[in-house]
């Protein structure tokens, strides 16, 4: 995971805070977390990940289904993260789904094959 750049969009404080010291001590950099679609594009506009680690259900209601969309564009792998259901037709976008709770070796395997599946 060393250098991989890792754009994590995340509502829930504690969650997003401790994806994030794990990401990074295996060596990621990691930008977020994001807590709105709003957040993850200003990120966007400054910054290009190699992946990204999407929460599909963000505050107020937002889905970040527009925000998947951008990033497929971009030719970044997508892995959503939820503890919810998440529509079907996203399957053809993304590189993997987590579902919460997921372990730490979850997380590195869907992160390896992602990376891997970008070629």
């Amino acid at each position: 995971m060393q250098g991989l750049r890792i754009l994590l969009v995340e509502d829930a404080w504690h969650v997003g805070e401790a994806l994030k010291v794990l990401l990074e001590s295996m060596g990621a950099e990691v930008a977020g977390p994001a807590a709105t679609v709003a957040e993850a594009e200003l990120v966007l506009s400054e910054w290009t990940p190699d992946v990204a680690l999407v929460d599909f259900h963000l505050r107020e209601g937002q889905l970040a289904d527009g925000l998947i969309d951008r990033l497929s564009g971009q030719d970044v792998g997508i892995i959503v993260i939820s503890g919810y259901d998440v529509p079907s037709a996203l399957a053809t976008k993304v590189a993997g789904l987590l579902r919460k709770p997921f372990t730490s070796p979850q997380l590195l395997a869907t992160l390896r094959s992602a990376m891997a599946q970008k070629g």
